[in-house]
C-alpha cells in the first residue's frame, strides 16, 4: 500500500494535518503535486487565471516545499496537468490505497475533489480541513449556520485560548518508493508566462516559500518589533512594514495561521499585549470568515448578485475598465495603487479598497471584473478573500449595508497626507502641491503649468460626483436605504 498526499495551497510541512495522518499510516508516502500548465488560461472576463507575479511567488514555494520534505527523508514528486487527470494514473502504478489532502473551500476546489472521488472511488479520498484558526469541525456552529455577519462570527468563534495550538512537523518521512521520479518544478516559460522585471520603486520584494515567511514574521514581529504599533500603522500605504505583508505566505499555505497566532501569543507573554497584538487576530479571523462564507454559499459568491442577489445594472466599458487597470483614470490615489499592484503585484489593503470603490460606485463596472483582474495580478489571492472583499465593496456582500463609498479626495489626505505615495508610484505629479495632489486639474492653471502637468498626466475619466450620483441612484433603486432609526453602525473603513 502507498498513500499520497496531495499539496494543494498548503506549501509548508508543519501544522499539515494530511502529512502527519498520513506518516503516522507506516505505510510509503509520497508527497505530490500536481502543476496544471493550463492554469494562466483566460477567465470569462479576458483576464488571466494566473499572473507572473503569483505564479513566480508559487513555483518558488514549490522549490522550498521540496527542500522541506527533503529535509524529512522524502521528496516533492512534481506532476504536469490538472489534478483530476494525473491523480488517476498514479494510483494503479502506485498501489495507492489513500490519498490525504487539504479540503478547499471555494467552489471550485470542491468540486475538483468530488471529481476525484468519482473517477476513483476505489481510494479513500481523506481530506482534511486546515489553514483556519478554528476548522469547521471544531467551530460551535454547523456551516450551513455559519454567521452572516463578522460580528456574529466573531463573537460565536469565542477566544483566542480556545483556538489549538498549531502541529508540530513529522521527525521523518520515508524516502520515495523505488522507481518514483520526483520530475522538475516548471518554469514561468513551461507557464506560458514572462517574468515582470524587478521595480525599483518596490519597497519589499516577496519570495514564495516558509523559509521567507517565517523569515519575514521574524523580520517584523520579532526584529523590528513593529507589532507593537500594527493597529497605528497598518492603513500605511508605502513603507514595507507599516504592515505585516503575511497575507502572500497564508494565501500558498506557506505558513499557518495557528502558527501566525502562536507568535502573537508568545510576543503578548514576552513583550507586550495590547490592542495592535489583538488587531492582527482580529485580520486573521477576518480571514477565517471569508472562508467560512465562501464554503456555505457556494457558487453565489461569484454572481453579478452577490450574495444579496441584487440586480444591479452592472456596466461593461472597455474604455474605462481599461483605463482602470492601467492606472491611467486621472485620479491619483488609484492610479498609483495599480501601478503598484501591476509592477509588484502587490498593494495595500486601504489602496484595495479604494480601487474597488472606484471601479463599483464611481465607474458603476461589473464588479466581478475587478475581482478578476486582482486574480490574475495579486501575489497573495485567494478565492474566499478576494471576492469576498470585492463582493463588500460592490454592495452585494452578505455584510454589506446600504450605498456607501469611499470619497477619494479625502482618502488621499486621511491616508497620504504628504503624498508619498501618490508621488512614489507617479512621478508626473512629483511637482504638484500637496494641496492640490489628490484632484490635480482642480489646481488653477498657472499651479498646473508650473508643476508640469500638461499631457503627463491624464485627465480624469469621469466627473466624480456626477458619476457616483448615478451609481447612487441606480443601487438605491434596487435596494432601497433603510429608515435612519433601523441603520447599524458602519464597518471599518
Amino acid at each position: 500500500m502507498t498513500i499520497l498526499v496531495w499539496f494543494r495551497n498548503d506549501l509548508r510541512i508543519d501544522d499539515h494535518a494530511p502529512l502527519v495522518a498520513a506518516a503516522k499510516r507506516g505505510a510509503p508516502v509520497v508527497p505530490v503535486v500536481c502543476v496544471d500548465l493550463d492554469l494562466p488560461r483566460q477567465t470569462q472576463f479576458g483576464f488571466s487565471r494566473l499572473g507572473p507575479h503569483r505564479a513566480r511567488f508559487w513555483l518558488e514555494g514549490l522549490a522550498d516545499l521540496r527542500s522541506q520534505l527533503r529535509s524529512l527523508g522524502s521528496d516533492l514528486v512534481v506532476t504536469r496537468g490538472r489534478p483530476e487527470d494525473v491523480l488517476p494514473e498514479l494510483v494503479a502504478p502506485m498501489n495507492v490505497e489513500e490519498v490525504h489532502f487539504h479540503r478547499g473551500f471555494a467552489v471550485d476546489e470542491r468540486t475538483e475533489e468530488d471529481n476525484l472521488a468519482r473517477r476513483c472511488p476505489q481510494v479513500r479520498w481523506q481530506g482534511h480541513w486546515g489553514n483556519l484558526l478554528v476548522t469547521p469541525d471544531q467551530a460551535p456552529f454547523a456551516v450551513s449556520e455559519v454567521p452572516e455577519t463578522f460580528t456574529a462570527f466573531r463573537k460565536k468563534i469565542g477566544a483566542r485560548a480556545e483556538i489549538p495550538h498549531p502541529r508540530p512537523a513529522p521527525l521523518a518521512l520515508p524516502a520515495l518508493p523505488p522507481g518514483v521520479e520526483p520530475g522538475t518544478i516548471p518554469t514561468l516559460d513551461h507557464l506560458g508566462l514572462t517574468s515582470v522585471p524587478a521595480d525599483a520603486r518596490a519597497q519589499i520584494t516577496l519570495t514564495g516559500g516558509a523559509a521567507a515567511g517565517r523569515d519575514r514574521v521574524a523580520h517584523y514581529i520579532w526584529r523590528e518589533d513593529r507589532l507593537r504599533g500594527y493597529k497605528d500603522t497598518r492603513n500605511g500605504m508605502l513603507a514595507a512594514d507599516d504592515s505585516t505583508k503575511f497575507s502572500a505566505w497564508l494565501a500558498h499555505g506557506a505558513l499557518s495561521p495557528r502558527w501566525v497566532l502562536e507568535q502573537i501569543r508568545t510576543y503578548e507573554q514576552e513583550r507586550v499585549a495590547n490592542d495592535s497584538t489583538y488587531w492582527l487576530f482580529f485580520e486573521l479571523l477576518w480571514r477565517d470568515y471569508f472562508q467560512y462564507i465562501a464554503l456555505k454559499h457556494g457558487a453565489r459568491l461569484f454572481k453579478a448578485g452577490g450574495l444579496r442577489g441584487l440586480r444591479l445594472p452592472w456596466r461593461r466599458d472597455p474604455a474605462l475598465i481599461d483605463a482602470w487597470c492601467a492606472g491611467e483614470t486621472g485620479f491619483p490615489l488609484v492610479d498609483a495603487s495599480m501601478k503598484e499592484l501591476a509592477a509588484t503585484g502587490y498593494t495595500s489593503n486601504r489602496a484595495r479598497q479604494n480601487v474597488a470603490s472606484f471601479f463599483t460606485k464611481v465607474l458603476g463596472q461589473d464588479w466581478r471584473i475587478g475581482a478578476a483582474w486582482f486574480e490574475s495580478q495579486l501575489i497573495d489571492y485567494d478565492p474566499a478573500s478576494n471576492w469576498g472583499n470585492w463582493a463588500y465593496a460592490a454592495g452585494v456582500g452578505n455584510d454589506a449595508r446600504g450605498f456607501r463609498y469611499f470619497h477619494l479626495p479625502k482618502q488621499a489626505r486621511d491616508y497620504d497626507p504628504e503624498g508619498a505615495f501618490v508621488r512614489h508610484w507617479l512621478p508626473a505629479l512629483a511637482k504638484v502641491p500637496t494641496r492640490w495632489l489628490p484632484e490635480p486639474y482642480r489646481a488653477p492653471a498657472d499651479v498646473q503649468a508650473s508643476a508640469g502637468l500638461g499631457d503627463a498626466y491624464p485627465r480624469p475619466i469621469v466627473d466624480l460626483e456626477s458619476a457616483v450620483n448615478a451609481t447612487r441612484k441606480a443601487y438605491e433603486r434596487v435596494d432601497p436605504p433603510a429608515p435612519p432609526s433601523r441603520r447599524r453602525g458602519r464597518r471599518r473603513q
